[in-house]
């Protein structure tokens, strides 16, 4: 059998293992130390927009305790985007809330403002005004923050901003993960840079970032003994594992820069071909391009998604459909959703690349005889 192709499989940079070996030298095993400091502030620094940043074992518990630091309750409703992958949505129902789903556009696959406005009016007429906005920076592609930070502000909804798939993506130079009230990222084995297992809660409010560090902790209070006023979560990083995010970060730069040339290998082969569209940048947009997407448009190609996803697969080249909505997964289907049929045909038509940093020219050189041989 071939050598598999992965969709987007972890790839070091090589002083990941110092910092991990400083860890053990100095027998900070356990959560807290001077690599998660250290992990902290090179985002920080990263990141700008003068943000801080608790450093947590996932991206999911970032969300979860995002949407505690944000008030929000059983009973309470939050706006989500529903072409999401699960994660986004799952922490809604751990804090007793009730998801509210809303569609995409199609200039970016990401939450439709004009649909998110209406999911408010409507919410609002029906006697419950929701308590947050949850966008998604889908694949690496920034939302439309100026206008979703709009009708934020109007309605003083604060939004939860999902950039778990967008470290590095940027609108006119700001980065994502500093739109929201409150930002969240993910190192989790497949992003473009990883902790194995990891993620973020970010904001510009320094209090915000202390009452997670405190709630990822347990809740324990200032005591010479154990004592708790407040309800904690074990949801700190631990020293070993910031150190490898310390030594990802310093080829964060590089690994973007191969995403992007990676996508526009696939962009010069593929543009063009008849059925075959690409999700480019808006003007001022600046994506990571974590994942390469592209939609077939079965008529025009005279091929569908599923026909190359399985000719890719029978090459063993890990190719995957587009995240299935929300709102048609079956855990979800019965709440709330506001749309148009984007997100569905997206799901419908779309299909992700093999798009890691560590894609080899050979690699690539195989997939497009696959693309060469199904668009025969």
């Amino acid at each position: 059998m071939k050598p598999k192709i992965w969709l987007s499989s972890p790839h070091m940079g090589g002083t990941e293992e110092q910092y991990v070996k400083d860890a053990f030298a100095s027998n900070w095993i356990a959560p807290l130390g001077p690599n998660v400091n250290g992990f902290e502030k090179d985002i920080e620094l990263f990141l700008g927009q003068d943000s801080h940043v608790a450093a947590l074992s996932s991206g999911t518990a970032a969300l979860h305790l995002g949407l505690v630091l944000l008030g929000v309750k059983a009973g309470d409703e939050v706006l989500c985007q529903s072409m999401t992958f699960s994660a986004t949505a799952n922490p809604i129902t751990y804090v007793g809330a009730t998801p509210i789903f809303v569609d995409s556009e199609k200039d970016t696959w990401n939450m439709s403002p004009v649909l998110l406005e209406e999911a408010i009016k409507d919410r609002i007429a029906k006697g419950k005004k929701p308590k947050a906005i949850i966008p998604v920076h889908l694949y690496g592609m920034p939302a439309k923050m100026g206008a979703l930070k709009v009708i934020s502000a109007h309605y003083r909804i604060p939004i939860l901003e999902d950039a778990a798939e967008a470290l590095g993506s940027s609108i006119d130079g700001r980065k994502c993960g500093t739109f929201g009230d409150i930002g969240i990222l993910s190192f989790n084995g497949n992003k473009i840079i990883t902790t194995s297992g990891g993620g973020a809660l970010v904001s510009c409010n320094e209090s915000i970032v202390k009452d997670a560090r405190f709630l990822a902790t347990q809740a324990r209070d200032e005591a010479p003994h154990y004592q708790h006023s407040k309800i904690g979560y074990n949801y700190r990083m631990s020293n070993v594992v910031a150190g490898i995010g310390r030594g990802q970060m310093e080829v964060l730069a590089s690994r973007i820069e191969k995403r992007r040339e990676i996508f526009s290998k696939y962009f010069e082969k593929l543009n063009g071909k008849k059925g075959i569209h690409f999700l480019e940048e808006p003007f001022w947009y600046f994506s990571n391009r974590w994942l390469t997407t592209l939609l077939i448009d079965p008529a025009e190609a005279g091929f569908t998604r599923e026909d190359l996803r399985l000719a890719l697969e029978k090459e063993n080249i890990e190719s995957r459909p587009l995240w299935k909505p929300m709102h048609m997964q079956p855990v979800f289907e019965q709440y709330p959703f506001y749309g148009d049929g984007t997100a569905e045909k997206l799901f419908e038509n779309g299909l992700c690349l093999p798009s890691g940093s560590n894609l080899e020219s050979d690699d690539l050189f195989r997939i497009f005889a696959v693309f060469d041989e199904v668009m025969r």
